[in-house]
């Protein structure tokens, strides 16, 4: 393939996906535009609540990952029945996962009280969380029908739902946020309920067209559990786990850098909110590249390819190189706008316009860690990955964020340079490390060619 054949291939398997991405993180600024109508409070208090969910949620998504490189692989040896085993077991991990991880997370909603915010926004993020929670078991479930079409390459009908049910998600917001017509006026609980009624139709529709829709009929599709194979969940586990890690250590990181701004005040932590609102559009799109990179990458070793393999990811760093610069240019430009179109509070939109300046000078590393961890999963290659992340947003983003925010006393502006730094590290080891392995694979697949023709 050329390298204009390899850049078309990435847009036909990325694009659904980021637009896609997108349409998830319309109902997060969505929600974020409605609930901060109804003032600084309960905009914090949705904040708060979704940055202890997201921890969860991103650790259940990355799990879910774990399918699409062994997915990705059998596709390139042609080996339709793996394929069909593989999402059975996998449909069985990701649902016992998700009911095990909602248990875990009503479990831990008293806790909100001992973690240092407001006691006026406590009590809504207790509720939101326990809503949004629910959703979390069909979103699991979901995710595996999910990971079986994009692990095929058919990354399509994944976005027509998840755009359509997005936007139901978003006028069930305007309806049970407020309140119209026969429905009561719910408040912050109405847009979780509206989250929750959504991700329930996502499932039911992907679930449909992967079981009886036709792109898929050539694949076993039992999903009974007395056939599950224990050796096959173990490697999904081995590999979804460790990815789960990884999406955890960042997005803790920032969920308890919302904690670290809470502690300042309500506005610093609306404010977080606001400019993660929206630093996570050009994110969202470079995991949609990322995702991307799980299957080329996880195609080519499966065919033995290693010139394709170069070409394909060398295209798709050149993909996310350019998105995320063309990203922190209209980040730059409407730093004092876009901030206004979430409050009306003048001093939030000051703070947000700073952080929103942050944003765009670690808009380059955010894109390549990210797809530096897409490209290794699509090696297989996951233990260190999730090593090195732990140390980047742990070790360096997390203790530096506090020593910037509390001992230097720079604010909120201190939280996000910590976070910065965490970023640059992680994008640096994680894109030296992918070239590493991919160099080492050449003379591999050279050895295996020789004993072949033998």
């Amino acid at each position: 393939m050329s390298i204009r054949a390899h850049f078309r291939k990435n847009i036909s398997i990325a694009l659904p996906i980021m637009i896609a991405q997108l349409g998830q993180v319309a109902v997060g600024v969505a929600d974020s535009l409605m609930v901060g109508r109804l003032g600084t409070v309960e905009l914090a208090a949705v904040a708060f609540g979704s940055s202890v969910f997201i921890i969860f949620m991103v650790f259940g998504m990355g799990l879910s990952y774990g399918m699409t490189p062994l997915i990705a692989e059998a596709d390139g040896k042609e080996d339709k029945v793996e394929t069909g085993h593989l999402l059975r077991d996998g449909f069985w991990v990701c649902l016992i996962s998700g009911i095990l991880l909602w248990l875990l997370m009503s479990a831990i909603v008293p806790l909100f009280h001992y973690l240092g915010q407001d006691a006026d926004i406590v009590p809504g993020a207790q509720g939101y969380f326990l809503i949004v929670a629910v959703s979390f078991i069909p979103l699991m479930a979901f995710q595996s029908f999910r990971m079986l079409a994009e692990g095929l390459s058919d990354t399509k009908m994944a976005m027509y739902i998840t755009l359509v049910c997005n936007g139901l998600n978003i006028l069930l917001n305007w309806v049970l946020i407020y309140g119209l017509w026969i429905f009561p006026e719910m408040g912050i609980y109405g847009a979780a309920v509206a989250t929750l009624i959504a991700r329930i139709l996502m499932l039911i529709w992907m679930a449909r067209y992967v079981l009886i829709s036709g792109p898929f009929k050539e694949i076993h599709k039992d999903l009974s559990p007395g056939f599950i194979s224990r050796d096959r969940m173990k490697k999904i586990y081995e590999l979804g786990v460790p990815s789960g890690l990884q999406y955890v250590f960042e997005a803790s990181a920032f969920s308890f850098a919302a904690i670290l701004a809470g502690q300042i005040s309500a506005t610093a932590l609306a404010s977080h909110q606001i400019a993660i609102s929206l630093a996570s559009v050009s994110y969202i799109v470079a995991t949609g590249i990322g995702a991307a990179a799980v299957v080329r990458v996880g195609n080519q070793i499966g065919r033995r390819n290693h010139h394709d393999l170069m070409l394909a990811a060398n295209s798709l760093y050149a993909m996310t190189i350019g998105w995320m610069l063309f990203c922190g240019a209209v980040l730059y430009i409407g730093r004092y706008f876009f901030p206004g179109l979430f409050t009306l509070d003048d001093e939030v939109i000051y703070l947000t316009s700073g952080l929103i300046l942050i944003a765009v000078l670690f808009q380059l590393s955010d894109g390549l860690q990210v797809l530096s961890l897409g490209a290794l999963r699509g090696l297989k290659d996951v233990r260190v990955p999730t090593l090195i992340t732990f140390i980047a947003y742990w070790l360096i983003g997390l203790p530096l964020a506090w020593l910037f925010s509390n001992v230097l006393d720079m604010g909120a502006y201190g939280i996000w340079w910590g976070l910065a730094a965490g970023l640059t590290m992680a994008a640096l080891l994680l894109t030296i490390r992918f070239y590493v392995k991919v160099k080492r694979l050449k003379s591999e697949f050279k050895q295996e060619d020789r004993t072949a023709v033998k």
